[in-house]
């Protein structure tokens, strides 16, 4: 019976180990760098609050998290570089409404955002601005659509790619206001922006928290935001469904993830200090002013936020008749 048992408590013992040993480093999380990838270009939203967030976890956290931007294929490679890491906690996905469109749009994408990932929290959401080149002779949201209808397919507009946010709201657009625009996809909302602001590109649904500068600068035309009432910044501006479309509605907002199977105690201590960042008054403030409203869920309200957003996306994809470039 000893020599049956020793190898039993040698297991035991290892075991309880094993556990105390991973129980201590997810209580001693982070302990080394954290790693946030951003699977859209430099500078759009995404990018822009990543590098807010990771400044505030580090300043709370007491190790760097470092931001790093890998855009390409509408945001699935560095998605996909997050469901292939380690799912430890320090490999991070800053995710949008994009990657709730690619679970329709693209259905053989290498990862399943629900089975491979894990929602940590919701971070902010903001309208978009309906926005046109000074040379496009619309001055306002009627005189758009009625140009378009006047000249079916003419008119184009750009996006930062297919399936993000600024071109479902341009499919949306197309569907609801009964208009054909040439949807222009590009490899990020920086390159897209850039040739609406050149002229190479009539028109373009953009982050209200970037355009309005832009607008202000009188680089581009703002038309219309798209959210459900007047964006704070932009209080002139008409919303698309006050101007002539009525019931619009589209936004765009931000999330973490991280990869299935990442230890319980770090999502949700990772929820804790994002909650707490977005909670505090300067952050709200702050992102008052660039047209941002703050999201603060818990770990399983996200999960349903995203169950939800994918199956809401669904329904616009097939109704547009969205396909992938």
């Amino acid at each position: 019976m000893k020599i049956i048992r020793r190898p039993v408590l040698q297991l035991v013992m290892t075991a309880l180990a094993l556990t105390a040993t991973g129980a201590f480093a997810q209580a001693d999380y982070p302990s080394r760098p954290v790693r946030i990838i951003v699977p859209f270009a430099a500078g759009g939203p995404a990018d822009n609050y990543a590098r807010f967030i990771a400044q505030r976890l580090q300043t709370e956290l007491k190790q760097p998290f470092v931001v790093d931007d890998r855009p390409g294929a509408g945001s699935i490679i560095g998605t996909d570089a997050v469901a292939k890491s380690p799912p430890d906690g320090y490999t991070l996905l800053m995710m949008s409404n994009t990657h709730t469109v690619n679970e329709t749009l693209v259905p053989n994408k290498p990862f399943n955002l629900m089975n491979d990932f894990v929602g940590i929290a919701p971070v902010n959401y903001s309208d978009l601005m309906l926005v046109v080149h000074p040379s496009v002779p619309a001055k306002n949201l009627a005189e758009l659509l009625a140009l378009a209808k006047s000249k079916p397919g003419k008119l184009n507009y750009a996006s930062s790619g297919t399936g993000t946010p600024y071109h479902m709201a341009g499919e949306l657009f197309k569907y609801m206001a009964g208009v054909k625009i040439t949807h222009i996809p590009y490899k990020g909302s920086s390159g897209a922006r850039t040739d609406v602001v050149g002229g190479q590109v009539d028109m373009m649904f953009d982050a209200v928290t970037t355009m309005a500068p832009l607008a202000k600068e009188c680089k581009v035309r703002g038309l219309a935001t798209t959210g459900q009432v007047r964006n704070s910044i932009t209080p002139d501006l008409p919303t698309v469904s006050e101007a002539g479309v009525p019931k619009y509605e589209a936004t765009i907002w931000l999330g973490l993830m991280a990869p299935k199977g990442t230890p319980a105690e770090i999502v949700n201590k990772l929820n804790a200090e994002i909650r707490k960042i977005v909670a505090q008054p300067d952050v709200k403030s702050a992102w008052a002013a660039q047209g941002a409203v703050p999201m603060s869920m818990s770990v399983p309200e996200f999960q349903q936020y995203l169950k939800d957003d994918i199956a809401k996306w669904a329904n616009i994809v097939r109704i547009s008749g969205a396909k992938p470039e």
